[in-house]
């Protein structure tokens, strides 16, 4: 079903919006920090430097393996954070470890300015901290580098301060530098910093706390020694550095593929860090032949609360995913003697589809109505029970429609131009309406479910999926889009919610927190990246679909890794490891047990959001049947509480039936009630789709098996 190709999301600059314009009373106006010339293409809501560009700007960001603050006055502060750990959380904590100044901007006697973002893509971010000291702040480089720009008169002070006093300053040699360009910095916390400077600089010691630099130009590069048999490797790699650095993913050639590129300056080779997962993918590249041009250092770690980060020398790295190719049906299909039941609860469940029982007007609960109707009708047609599918052809038309072409009364769809995307009626005026939609939190979660429910009903009919291809496509535009126009083509940001170095979606928007993002739950992440691809199916658009299933395989890689908690794994410390099962909120700088919405001890919650919506794909997001009983078992005490709802343990039983479907089904039976984004029908049916035996359905229908290929095509 071709589409105008301006609505497909990656293809270069971005058609019209489509959604009616409006002006937001309640972002912040992005001009305080942002170059000028940056301005004219949308800018990004989530980004790993969101901190630096809200409120004053001086809150700390964590850019592995440093958490970086630029609290103003020409100054940068460098940090490699401390942990506290309880069976509850695991925090970072921030302290200015050193601090790099610009001394005439600190004084108050040269040009003292709010730092200014003059540059970012998916790796860096560069800040120009006063108009002669700019911070090239690259993620996972194991040093900070700060080049420092003459002024009219000449080179310039810089001074360096820590929280701590400064108890050796002594110069080293460095096998490839000449005198004075190497400086050791210990402190009486009993850190070590390694100063690497392109030119010979004169430090001195002013007070315990504070060195000066006077008439200085050029790069100065600072790194935190972890163990003294480092230095050499950091030695070796001090005079090479990176600038900025690229993500690139092409679906069609290279589905389920990210590949790297760092700009650099100075010589030798590049030194940069991996995360666990990064070095997971670096290695499926390697067996692919990929990376030759690589070398891992794996002697060479720097703690991080993501895991070990490991040395890896290299301008440019492949990373490659196991594909993870999208159904629309289970792919083990319903068992033969469990279809009866299944029907028997389709028939009932869409037979009490009424729109006007619709009654939210939340862009979230009503996404989460429409996409549960719309999984009745995919069920439908796995188990061979069509003739229900026309009842919810029309739900789905009666419901989804208002939202797309704006007669939707109380709430709708607009675009906001101040940081270009997708905000609602009710986010214009008030920052907490829609779970904070209006001020970009959320946006993969609430679009994926709309985005589900248009699939499956252009699916239905055709007609309506080409009349309403253009609100689709600027759905998916609006947290998908890969190919932005800098000189102000584009109507959407970059990749909205996805980063491309962690691998996974941050969820919370333009919001300044010390913590950093956050993202609470991993699987309606996957489920926003599933339903596109699914919309890109049914469109027959190939691209739109691998690049859906590639962000859907990485999240899912990046849930197991990080929010998924295995005991003994040693990726949190004991005493957090051994309590949880299951992250509840994940932040850059924290992993808290608590969610949102609940308590930590509401485990069934934080099961319960880390599996909705229930869906073919989620049995790749919880392959390890081992973990999966554990994670179970763990959960199951939980439910004897007083005042656990019924709804939420359906998600706990759905997991319980992966090994255990007849004692899972028995539960099953007995609820009373299920989530608003789930029914009876949907979690008979992937019970018995995981049960053993007999199965029918597991044919195409209007899905995917047949043509598992499509990424090449």
């Amino acid at each position: 079903m071709p589409h105008h190709g301006s609505h497909r999301p990656g293809a270069g600059v971005q058609g019209d919006p489509v959604f009616p314009r409006a002006t937001s009373r309640v972002v912040p106006d992005p001009s305080r920090f942002f170059a000028p010339g940056l301005l004219a293409a949308p800018l990004p809501t989530n980004a790993f430097f969101q901190n630096f560009v809200l409120k004053d700007g001086d809150m700390p960001e964590y850019i592995h393996p440093y958490s970086i603050r630029s609290p103003g006055g020409g100054a940068l502060d460098v940090c490699y954070p401390s942990r506290s750990h309880s069976p509850s959380s695991v925090t970072q904590t921030f302290v200015a470890d050193l601090t790099v100044s610009d001394a005439a901007a600190a004084a108050g006697t040269g040009s003292a300015q709010r730092h200014v973002v003059s540059a970012f893509d998916d790796l860096s971010v560069t800040l120009d901290v006063s108009q002669s000291l700019r911070a090239h702040l690259v993620r996972g480089c194991p040093y900070v580098t700060v080049t420092v720009t003459a002024n009219a008169t000449g080179p310039i002070d810089i001074s360096f301060a820590s929280v701590h006093a400064f108890v050796e300053l002594s110069s080293c040699q460095c096998h490839h530098g000449s005198s004075g360009t190497k400086w050791r910095l210990r402190m009486d916390s009993g850190q070590t910093f390694l100063l690497y400077a392109s030119a010979p600089i004169r430090l001195a010691q002013a007070t315990p706390t504070q060195l000066s630099a006077p008439a200085f130009a050029g790069a100065i590069r600072v790194a935190y020694l972890p163990d003294a048999s480092m230095e050499p490797v950091l030695d070796r790699y001090s005079r090479c550095f990176p600038t900025a650095g690229h993500a690139t993913m092409n679906p069609n050639d290279r589905p389920f593929c990210v590949d790297y590129a760092w700009h650099k300056e100075g010589h030798g080779e590049l030194l940069m860090l991996a995360h666990p997962l990064h070095l997971r993918l670096l290695a499926l590249a390697a067996a692919a032949d990929e990376n030759r041009a690589v070398r891992v250092l794996d002697g060479f770690r720097y703690r991080s609360i993501d895991g070990d980060m490991v040395g890896v020398v290299g301008c440019s790295w492949a990373l490659r995913a196991d594909p993870v190719p999208p159904t629309w049906h289970s792919t083990r299909g319903v068992r033969a003697d469990g279809v009866a039941e299944v029907v028997a609860a389709l028939r009932a469940d869409v037979g009490a589809l009424a729109p006007a029982a619709v009654t939210t007007t939340s862009s979230y609960f009503y996404g989460k109505a429409v996409a549960r109707a719309a999984r009745l009708a995919v069920i439908a047609e796995e188990v061979g029970c069509a003739d229900v599918v026309p009842a919810v052809r029309e739900f789905l038309a009666a419901t989804v429609t208002p939202w797309l072409d704006g007669s939707f009364q109380g709430n709708g769809f607009l675009y906001d131009a101040t940081w270009g995307g997708l905000v609602t009626m009710q986010g214009l005026t008030d920052s907490g309406a829609d779970f904070g939609f209006g001020i970009y939190n959320d946006h993969h979660y609430h679009l994926g479910y709309f985005l589900y429910a248009i699939a499956v009903l252009a699916r239905l009919d055709p007609s309506w999926g080409r009349q309403y291809a253009p609100q689709a496509y600027a759905m998916v535009a609006d947290f998908m889009t890969v190919s932005c126009d800098k000189s102000g083509g584009s109507f959407f940001t970059r990749l909205r919610m996805f980063d491309l170095w962690t691998l996974h979606s941050w969820a919370g928007g333009l919001a300044a927190i010390p913590d950093g993002r956050n993202q609470e739950s991993t699987s309606e992440a996957v489920n926003a990246y599933y339903s596109a691809a699914l919309v890109g199916l049914t469109y027959g658009d190939a691209r739109l679909a691998s690049l859906g299933a590639t962000l859907a395989a990485l999240e899912m890689l990046a849930a197991q890794t990080w929010w998924h908690v295995r005991d003994g794994e040693g990726m949190y410390e004991e005493d957090f490891s051994g309590s949880n099962r299951v992250v509840g909120v994940l932040w850059a700088n924290k992993r808290d047990s608590a969610l949102w919405f609940a308590p930590a001890e509401w485990k069934e919650c934080r099961l319960g959001i880390q599996l909705l919506p229930l869906l073919p794909i989620s049995e790749a997001l919880f392959p390890d049947v081992a973990f999966v009983r554990d994670l179970v078992e763990w959960t199951l005490p939980a439910l004897a509480r007083d005042g656990v709802g019924e709804w939420w343990k359906g998600f706990v039983y759905a997991l319980q039936g992966l090994y255990d479907t007849e004692a899972a089904l028995a539960k099953i039976r007995a609820l009373t009630a299920h989530d608003n984004g789930n029914s009876l029908t949907n979690l008979l049916w992937w019970l018995h789709s995981w049960a053993r035996g007999s199965v029918v359905g597991d044919g195409d229908g209007f899905g995917f098996a047949a043509s598992c290929c499509w990424y090449r095509h």
